[in-house]
């Protein structure tokens, strides 16, 4: 395996990192960050789904595509790509929706 795989798998550990770490804070202090403090109005709820879609993630990476061809991890790479999904559902669930007048068409301009 060359060094690209390394930074790969450096790269995805951070990003999962990251996302469980966010979904600690907004389950345990409520915080969330900034970008979508606005849209997020059950912060507890959308920290629940942001670990669980970093759990998911990570059991498909590292048991699916980092890992390589094995048939008998078919199960729990599967699993944890629903978990992902399930647990992107559950961050949407905590957020806003959105509101209809941000895409209304500018009618002056024709």
């Amino acid at each position: 395996m060359g060094s690209t795989h390394w930074y790969l798998v450096g790269f995805a550990t951070l990003a999962v990192t990251a996302q469980a770490g966010l979904g600690i804070a907004a389950i345990t202090v409520y915080w969330v960050p900034p970008w979508i403090r606005r849209r997020v109005v059950r912060p507890k709820l959308w920290g629940w789904g942001a670990l669980a879609a970093a759990v998911g993630m990570s059991l498909f990476m590292f048991l699916g595509p980092f890992r390589g061809p094995d048939i008998d991890m078919a199960p729990y790479v599967l699993g944890g790509m629903a978990l992902f999904v399930a647990g992107q559902v559950v961050q949407m669930l905590g957020q806003r929706p959105g509101s209809r007048d941000a895409v209304l068409p500018d009618t002056e301009a024709r």
